[in-house]
C-alpha cells in the first residue's frame, strides 16, 4: 500500500495514530504498514503544507513525527508550531515517537540543543548501534541501523538514553512514560532506500557519508533484523500486554 495522499487508513474502529510527514511525497513507510498489520489507523497530515494540527489527541492513540530534509533549528513558522505542538502529546502523555527530525524537534521542546557533529560529520548509510544498559532491559536492539543527517542532538534533562552511536552518541532515548525519539530510520521500505539513494546522492561526498551502493548492499545484511526491531518498538510504545493503547 502507497501512502501518498493526506487522508485516514482504517482497518478498524480505533482511534487513529496521528502520522506527521513533512514533504508533499514523503511515506510514512515500513511504519505505516506495521501499524496496520497491529489493527491500528492511520491519520496522516503534512503541516509544511497547511494541514492543521489538532489542540489534542483525544481522538487519536498517539502520534509519530518523521523525519525531512529541514533542521528543527530552521526559522520557519511551521518548524516553531510544530515544536511547540509537542506539548500536546507530553501533556496528555500520550504515546509519541520522533523519528530523526521527529526525535530532534522533541530535543529542542525540552530544551535541548540539536546541530552539527564538532568535526562536520556526517552519518548517511549503515552505522554500528549499541544498546545501553536501559535500552538492552527494553528489549534486543539490531546492531546496524540505516542513518541519513547531517545533525545530531544532545540528551534532553530528564530523558535516558536507549542506545548510542560513535560518532553521533545519541541515538534513542525516552522521556517520561510514553515520549520516544530515535535518530536512525527504521521505516525505510526497499523503494524509499533507493528513491533516497537517487535524490540524495549529492550528500555522499560529505565527511563520513557511505555511497550510494553500500546503502543498498547493507540493506541486504542489515535490513532483517532493522525490521524486526521496529515491529517490536512499536508494539511497545503502542500496545502494551496485548492491548491497544487507545485511551
Amino acid at each position: 500500500m502507497l501512502f501518498d495522499d493526506r487522508t485516514f487508513y482504517r482497518r478498524n474502529t480505533d482511534k487513529p495514530v496521528l502520522i506527521i510527514l513533512h514533504q508533499e511525497h514523503s511515506s510514512p513507510g515500513r511504519v505505516g504498514h506495521l501499524l496496520l498489520e497491529k489493527g491500528l489507523s492511520l491519520d496522516i497530515r503534512r503541516p509544511v503544507l497547511g494541514d492543521p494540527l489538532p489542540a489534542t489527541l483525544e481522538q487519536h492513540a498517539g502520534a509519530v513525527v518523521f523525519g525531512g530534509p529541514m533542521s528543527a533549528n530552521d526559522d520557519e513558522d511551521y518548524v516553531r508550531r510544530e515544536i511547540d505542538w509537542l506539548a500536546v502529546p507530553l501533556s496528555e502523555n500520550k504515546p509519541f515517537l520522533g523519528i530523526c527530525l521527529g526525535a530532534q524537534m522533541l530535543v529542542r521542546h525540552l530544551g535541548g540543543v540539536v546541530g552539527p557533529h564538532h568535526e562536520g560529520m556526517t552519518e548517511i548509510g549503515w552505522y554500528p548501534l549499541e544498546a545501553t544498559e536501559k535500552g538492552r532491559a527494553l528489549m534486543e536492539w539490531p546492531s546496524m541501523v540505516y542513518q541519513f543527517h547531517r545533525e545530531g542532538f544532545d540528551l534532553p534533562a530528564g530523558a535516558e538514553l536507549l542506545a548510542s552511536g560513535s560518532t553521533y552518541p545519541n541515538q534513542a532515548f525516552r522521556y517520561g512514560e510514553n515520549a520516544w525519539g530515535i535518530q536512525f530510520h527504521g521505516e525505510l521500505t526497499r523503494v524509499m532506500m533507493h528513491r533516497w539513494v537517487v535524490h540524495g546522492a549529492h550528500r555522499f561526498d560529505l565527511p563520513g557519508a557511505q555511497m550510494g551502493r553500500a546503502h543498498l548492499e547493507g540493506r541486504m545484511d542489515h535490513d532483517a533484523p532493522l525490521r524486526a526491531w521496529m515491529d517490536r518498538f512499536l508494539t511497545h510504545i503502542f500496545q502494551r500486554q496485548g492491548e491497544k493503547v487507545t485511551a
